[in-house]
């Protein structure tokens, strides 16, 4: 491991119209958002592929359009994780062939595995884990964010180090079996992921945006110790925002790296 380990803060997503104003400056158009992101992080989650799996043409434009050294992680497809039958071969074939020209270019870091929270720790779903490991195994680091709290023990984090899996901290509502704030590591790299803490939408049940929310500097102390932490163990941690409604991911981890960058034992970008 590195005296000196990194820690790489950024957003989940870059593309938002509320975006301009809050973050962008006004009159910033769509197709400029992810220069005038470059300016400020280096690296980005890239949520959309959750929904649809773009032609390899899309990755090359983010290439394009980023400098060199710039990270991209990519959420895996819905496919993948949320439906109940198995994944065709075709939607991995496609998957690879998308994220291809990151992977030459050197700007590709790894997949992101985001499961429901009826995703549960039975047979069938380390049946389904162990497909995706060995499906998506070029593509690695793999990293598996869970949203149902009864994961948490000591033998998914072993099945994880075993397989090469990375486990995703997350940050959201502390309600009943949602996945609590906690800094875990499996394998050499660390990644946290901060949803926001909307208690009354998170369900839908309220109206208005479950991410829709900003952390104070209190709140965002508390994960400050939790990632000193993961960067004593890790070669590298990821730190993304995604409580993404009008720029508030984008602002947070601004603060965050401000606050960071006081712990002179890692280096924050």
């Amino acid at each position: 491991m590195s005296s000196a380990p990194e820690i790489v803060l950024g957003t989940s997503g870059f593309s938002f119209d509320d975006w301009v104003g809050p973050f962008y400056p006004p009159g910033t158009r769509r197709a400029e958002m992810l220069e005038r992101y470059a300016e400020h992080f280096t690296a980005v989650e890239i949520n959309s592929t959750y929904y649809r799996v773009p032609p390899p043409s899309t990755m090359e434009s983010l290439d394009a359009r980023t400098p060199a050294g710039f990270e991209f992680l990519v959420k895996a497809h819905q496919g993948m994780t949320h439906e109940k039958l198995a994944p065709e071969p075709a939607l991995f074939e496609a998957f690879r062939a998308c994220v291809a020209p990151l992977v030459n270019s050197g700007k590709f870091h790894g997949v992101l595995l985001q499961f429901p929270w009826a995703f549960r720790p039975t047979q069938g779903a380390r049946k389904r884990l162990d497909v995706l490991a060995a499906e998506l195994a070029p593509l690695r680091p793999l990293f598996v964010e869970f949203r149902h709290a009864s994961w948490l023990r000591d033998e998914v984090f072993r099945y994880l180090e075993d397989r090469g899996m990375g486990y995703c901290s997350v940050d959201e509502p502390a309600l009943t079996g949602l996945v609590p704030p906690v800094a875990r590591l499996t394998g050499s790299i660390g990644y946290v992921r901060l949803h926001g803490r909307n208690e009354k939408t998170w369900w839908g049940r309220e109206g208005g945006d479950r991410y829709d929310y900003d952390y104070s500097p209190k709140e965002l102390e508390d994960w400050v110790w939790k990632i000193r932490e993961l960067a004593e163990k890790a070669s590298k941690v990821y730190v993304f925002f995604n409580n993404c409604h009008a720029g508030q991911a984008a602002r947070n981890a601004l603060l965050m790296r401000d606050m960071m960058q006081q712990d002179l034992m890692a280096g924050v970008r």
